[in-house]
């Protein structure tokens, strides 16, 4: 006898990139169950609508709350997201069913068409050159880093920036290796950063580079068929990752930065594969930061959870959370959390 039909319906944003990375799911959801029929809903979020607002003045769930409101109403079963986007708090009832194996995670350097051949890499930039993003994460870092650079927020989708980058008086722009592959725009990638990239580092997003399936607490037939698509490697990184967030009370408007890896250590003649955690958290004008870094065996989520909570209560004491309460202040005007406004 045939299987039953299963329809799965999929919530995301109306945005290229999100309909990119539901396919990529899709295919490999039926794959794995060939009876599994997908629809997928599209929503623009504020995020999406809101192109001039700077980010951090929009607050957290810019990307989400619309999406969630469906998936508790049940329009939708399941939503796709960019983990990166999604609050480290869910609503009640609802879940991270899965988490997908992870697309290169790292921040890129985007050089201007205008320059040619001129430049490969960040600290090729003279002073004074403008930097666009519209992270104040990586603008706190690379402050730190190259503090007579210039910053000025970009938005828009990839597309969009980049044609901002060749158009508009970017000298080079900041944005997220994951998306740029995922769209075949990888060419225009002039240098990968991350903690050891020369002339100073940079950490990614928590989550950066993986897609957050959402469902419902109580879909136990969903969390099943999602198993086809959740790479647990991925999911227990991210899961640190994200505690070490929800710690420190942070969002997409303050600048603390993540690095898992996945390492082999020995203890007692025997290899052990720990997960490596690297975290700072920086001020917005680049001169104060507290770096730390972990590596702990885990075998279980919530063993992840607890790792990054551990490292997260430790930088809160070395004068994180002071920077935190500094840049927290400044939201009743906004004007602190700004890119370019340092």
């Amino acid at each position: 006898m045939a299987t039953p039909t299963t329809t799965i319906r999929i919530g995301t944003r109306r945005s290229a990139l999100a309909l990119k990375q539901t396919d990529l799911v899709i295919a490999t959801l039926q794959r794995a169950h060939p009876h599994v029929r997908c629809e997928v809903h599209a929503t623009a979020t504020m995020g999406d609508r809101d192109k001039t607002t700077p980010l951090p003045e929009l607050g957290k769930g810019l990307w989400t709350n619309e999406l969630e409101a469906q998936l508790i109403e049940r329009k939708v079963d399941v939503i796709v997201h960019s983990l990166k986007d999604v609050p480290t708090t869910l609503p009640e009832g609802c879940i991270l069913g899965a988490v997908t194996a992870r697309e290169d995670p790292r921040d890129v350097v985007i050089f201007s068409k205008v320059h040619g051949d001129k430049y490969s890499k960040l600290v090729d930039l003279p002073e004074g050159a403008v930097v666009g993003t519209s992270s104040v994460r990586r603008a706190a870092q690379l402050r730190r880093s190259y503090p007579g650079l210039v910053f000025r927020d970009v938005r828009g989708n990839i597309e969009t920036r980049l044609k901002k980058c060749d158009e508009e008086g970017y000298d080079a722009i900041i944005l997220a290796a994951a998306g740029l592959l995922r769209l075949d725009f990888g060419g225009r990638i002039a240098q990968y950063l991350d903690s050891t990239t020369e002339g100073g580092g940079l950490l990614h997003a928590v989550g950066q580079g993986a897609l957050g399936l959402e469902i419902r607490e109580d879909d136990e037939q969903l969390k099943e068929l999602l198993g086809a698509v959740k790479d647990t490697p991925t999911m227990t990184a991210c899961f640190a990752e994200r505690s070490v967030m929800r710690t420190l009370e942070g969002g997409c408007s303050v600048p603390i930065g993540v690095e898992t890896a996945w390492v082999e250590e020995e203890e007692d003649g025997e290899k052990k594969k720990k997960l490596q955690l690297r975290v700072v958290v920086v001020s917005l004008d680049g001169r104060r930061a507290v770096d730390g870094e972990s590596t702990l065996e885990v075998a279980t989520l919530e063993e992840a959870e607890a790792a990054g909570t551990k490292l997260a209560q430790r930088l809160a004491g070395l004068g994180a959370q002071q920077i935190l309460d500094d840049i927290n202040k400044g939201r009743d005007s906004g004007a602190a959390l700004k890119v370019g406004d340092v």
